[in-house]
C-alpha cells in the first residue's frame, strides 16, 4: 500500500473515538496532518500526486489579480502579515486552502497562472481570480477578472500548447491529468455581485432561488464537463459559504437578528443542497472521474454559531479596518491576534479558519468523501 494511503488510514483510526468533538478533533486533525507532511518530505522522493490546479474566486486567488486592473487586488498588508512570503494577493493573512492541500500532498504551492514567463511547471497551477463567479458579469462591480470560461480557456492552452513539451507522449500526459487534483471555491460573488445586487441585475426578479441555484449547476456541470475532455478525473468542489454571516453583508441588512442575515443564507443554501446531486450524476456519467463536495458552507457556519468549538473568540468582526468594498486598508495594521477571528477582511477568512477547513478536507470524510488524501490514492 502507497505511503499515503497508509498514512491516511492511520489517520482514520486515531480519530474515530474524536468524530463528535470538535476541537479535539480539530487538533488532532491539524497535528497529524502537519506530521504527515513533514514524513512525507523525509520518506517519499516524490509528491503523493503529480499535480495541484487550482480554479476559483478570491478564496483560491494567490496572486492573478495583482496582474489586471481591478479593485479586488490585495498585494498589500496587512494581507499576508502572517505568510511568510507576505503579501501575495492572497486574500488572507496567512495561507489559503490549496497551501495546505500542496504541503499535504508533497507540493509546492502552485504559483498564479498569469505570473509564470517562462517555462510551465508540471507540479500545477493556480487560475482562481477574486471577485470572479460562475456567470461572466460577476466581475462587473470590481473591474477585470479571469472569469470561469477564461480560467478553463487558459488550462486548455496549458493542456495543448505548454504540458506536452514536459512529456514524451500524449498518452502520459493524459495519466498525470487523469491523477493530478483540481480544487474549485466559486460561486460566492454570483450571489453577492448579481442576486443578492437586486439594483443592479434583474437576476433577483427573473429566477427564484432555486431557478438561480439551478442556472448557476448546470453552467458549472457544462464545464466540468469541459475539464473532464481535457483530461480532469479528480476533482473537489467547495461549497459556497454562508454569505448571509459575512461583515459586508451583516453591516448594511436592516432588520438583522443575531450574527447572520438568513435570507441570504437560505437563498444561497440551494445550490449548496444541489451540488451533491450534480457531483454524483457527473461521476456517474463520466467514466472513471471522482467529484467530491467540499462541505465549506457546513463547516463555515458552524464555526460562526459555535466559536469555542473552533479557539474562535470574534466571528462577526473582521481583523483589519476596511474601505468601502472590504478590503483591508492598505498598509495599516490590523488586530494582535487574527487566530481570535474568522474574518480577516469584509469577505474573507483568516488563516486560523482556514487551516480547519483544509484540514477536514484532507482527512475528514464528514466534510470531503472521499478526502483529499484517498482521492490521491484512488
Amino acid at each position: 500500500m502507497p505511503f499515503c494511503c497508509l498514512l491516511a488510514n492511520l489517520i482514520n483510526f486515531f480519530l474515530i473515538p474524536f468524530r463528535n468533538s470538535s476541537m479535539e478533533l480539530i487538533v488532532l486533525l491539524l497535528l497529524f496532518l502537519h506530521l504527515y507532511s513533514a514524513v512525507t518530505i523525509v520518506l517519499s522522493s516524490s509528491p503523493c500526486a503529480p499535480a495541484l490546479y487550482v480554479f476559483g474566486d478570491s478564496m483560491f486567488d494567490n496572486g492573478n489579480n495583482n496582474f489586471l486592473p481591478t479593485l479586488a487586488k490585495v498585494n498589500f498588508l496587512p494581507y499576508g502579515v502572517n505568510f511568510a512570503e507576505g503579501p501575495t494577493g492572497r486574500f488572507s493573512n496567512g495561507r489559503i486552502i490549496p497551501d495546505y492541500i500542496a504541503e499535504y500532498t508533497g507540493l509546492p504551492y502552485p504559483p498564479p497562472y498569469l505570473s509564470i514567463k517562462e517555462s510551465t511547471p508540471v507540479t500545477g497551477l493556480n487560475y482562481a481570480s477574486g471577485s470572479c463567479g460562475i456567470l461572466p458579469k460577476a466581475e462587473i462591480e470590481w473591474g477585470k477578472c479571469l472569469t470561469l470560461d477564461d480560467q478553463i480557456e487558459l488550462f486548455q492552452r496549458t493542456v495543448e500548447s505548454e504540458l506536452p513539451k514536459s512529456f514524451e507522449n500524449t498518452n502520459q500526459l493524459m495519466d498525470y491529468l487523469s491523477n493530478s487534483v483540481f480544487v474549485f471555491s466559486i460561486g460566492s460573488n454570483d450571489y453577492l455581485n448579481i442576486y443578492l445586487e437586486p439594483n443592479l441585475f434583474h437576476e433577483y426578479k427573473i429566477y427564484t432561488p432555486q431557478e438561480f441555484a439551478d442556472l448557476l449547476l448546470s453552467r458549472l456541470s457544462q464545464r466540468f464537463e469541459r475539464l473532464y475532455n481535457l483530461g480532469v478525473g479528480k476533482l473537489v468542489m467547495l461549497e459556497i459559504g454562508p454569505v448571509g454571516c459575512i461583515p459586508s453583508i451583516t453591516r448594511n441588512r436592516a432588520n438583522q437578528n443575531g450574527k447572520c442575515d438568513e435570507e441570504s443564507n437560505q437563498i444561497v443554501s440551494y445550490f449548496n443542497r444541489k451540488l451533491p446531486q450534480m457531483l454524483r450524476n457527473l461521476t456517474s456519467t463520466l467514466q472513471a472521474s471522482t467529484l467530491v463536495q467540499g462541505r465549506f458552507g457546513w463547516l463555515a457556519y458552524d464555526a460562526i454559531m459555535k466559536p469555542s468549538n473552533y479557539g474562535l473568540e470574534d466571528t462577526s468582526n473582521p481583523c483589519c479596518i476596511t474601505l468601502f468594498n472590504g478590503i483591508c486598508i492598505p498598509w495599516l495594521k490590523a488586530c494582535i491576534n487574527p487566530d481570535d477571528h474568522l474574518f480577516f477582511d469584509g469577505y474573507h477568512i483568516t488563516e486560523a479558519l482556514v487551516s480547519v477547513i483544509a484540514a477536514h478536507c484532507i482527512a475528514d470524510t464528514s466534510v470531503c468523501n472521499p478526502t483529499i488524501i484517498q482521492l490521491i490514492e484512488m
